[in-house]
């Protein structure tokens, strides 16, 4: 039995950790409810605690974990030990470490969108009003672009990363503020610089958020115009918005609140791309010649944007590390509750959509009241008698 033991446990945490999921998959409006607010304060706990240095502690974790892995293989090839006893505990300490990211994070998957959490209804919307919300992204993108600062060959030259971290939460704390966005109360740490970052670019990865420390983390290689939108995106996640598109969209509010032009043109840029990609993948003709239309109104400055950032992962991204690296996403996303996977990353255009016609298009569409003065000309005519001929007739009389 002793052999066995390791296995045993690990199936015992194995099945703790699948009835929790589907206790939050079945009563997902308690989860939503109580979860997330009690999540939040932990994260800001982890947060506080794991920022008084400044590389990531779960990077120094998975270094720990390699080396003691090396170490055993090597012992047990030298001592002869049975590796079938040991094997059984490092699959019961695995599924400790899913546990307690399900208890500490993972249960966030199940709760409510942000969208009803800001309280925006989002629609099956029409072609033409994707196209009307692309040409509004793609707008506010080219004015931002010709502002901001740039070197002899026209690329961006944006802060150093330190103070884009810092300036980072500044979004979300106008949200809270100006908005009564309490989904963004969360901690606004500044996000850290993602170690390892050449391996990270070559498997597409911009950023990574971990629960357990309470660490989000940003690609500082990866282009500059991505930079303040992926910190935000990261502590969104901190902030218990778990789903990739929620993730996105609170992105794109938080940058562009924010009073920095590099955080609101990198704001602007991202939901340009997202509704410009949307429409170019769509499966109809007529989107597809939109999605051309609208890129031909993209200004010089953008479109250099544009091709610097998709150069830059043509030119480091491996295709092979990029497709294990989306598979192991996409199966933990799928696994976690998110049942979009990757493709939970575009959704964000849905909500662009929504938001786009709420903040932008509706209040134009709301008539002022007009109030009633019965000395206006312009609403009623002084000039002409309005009694009756009759009337007149035997006034006469």
């Amino acid at each position: 039995m002793k052999y066995w033991a390791g296995y045993l446990t690990a199936l015992i945490l194995g099945v703790i950790t699948w009835a929790l999921g589907q206790l939050a998959e079945r009563y997902t409006v308690l989860v939503d409810m109580v979860y997330p607010y009690v999540d939040r304060t932990i994260q800001d706990a982890l947060a506080a605690w794991s920022g008084s240095v400044e590389f990531c502690l779960w990077q120094l974790a998975v270094l720990l974990i390699i080396i003691v892995a090396i170490a055993a293989l090597v012992l047990i090839i030298t001592l002869h030990w049975n590796p079938v006893r040991l094997v059984g505990w490092v699959a019961a300490g695995i599924s400790l470490l899913v546990l307690l990211h399900t208890v500490v994070y993972g249960l966030n998957y199940h709760a409510g969108s942000i969208a009803d959490d800001i309280r925006m209804d989002v629609y099956d919307y029409t072609v033409d009003e994707m196209v009307d919300a692309a040409e509004y992204y793609r707008d506010q993108a080219n004015a931002l672009a010709v502002r901001m600062n740039r070197d002899e060959n026209g690329d961006l030259v944006y802060s150093e990363f330190e103070a884009l971290a810092s300036q980072a939460g500044s979004g979300f704390q106008s949200l809270v503020r100006d908005r009564s966005f309490s989904v963004f109360a969360g901690t606004t740490l500044p996000v850290k610089k993602l170690g390892w970052s050449k391996i990270y670019t070559a498997m597409g990865i911009t950023g990574i958020t971990v629960g357990l420390t309470g660490e989000a983390a940003v690609n500082p290689d990866i282009p500059a115009v991505s930079i303040p939108f992926t910190m935000c995106h990261e502590m969104a996640h901190r902030m218990c918005i778990a789903t990739e598109g929620d993730a996105n969209f609170a992105a794109f509010l938080a940058a562009s609140a924010n009073e920095s032009l590099e955080f609101q043109y990198s704001a602007y840029y991202m939901a340009y791309r997202y509704c410009y990609l949307a429409l170019k993948n769509a499966d109809t003709y007529d989107a597809v010649a939109a999605a051309d239309a609208i890129s031909a109104g993209v200004c010089a400055e953008l479109q250099h944007d544009l091709d610097a950032y998709s150069n830059f992962f043509k030119k480091h991204r491996d295709e092979t590390a990029t497709r294990l690296a989306n598979t192991a996403n996409d199966t933990y996303l799928k696994a976690s509750g998110d049942e979009k996977g990757l493709n939970s990353y575009g959704s964000v255009s849905d909500l662009l959509v929504s938001w786009h016609y709420q903040e932008v298009v509706l209040p134009t569409m709301i008539e002022e009241e007009v109030v009633f003065d019965p000395k206006d000309e312009a609403q009623v005519d002084l000039t002409t008698s309005q009694v009756p001929p009759e009337t007149q007739e035997a006034a006469g009389e």
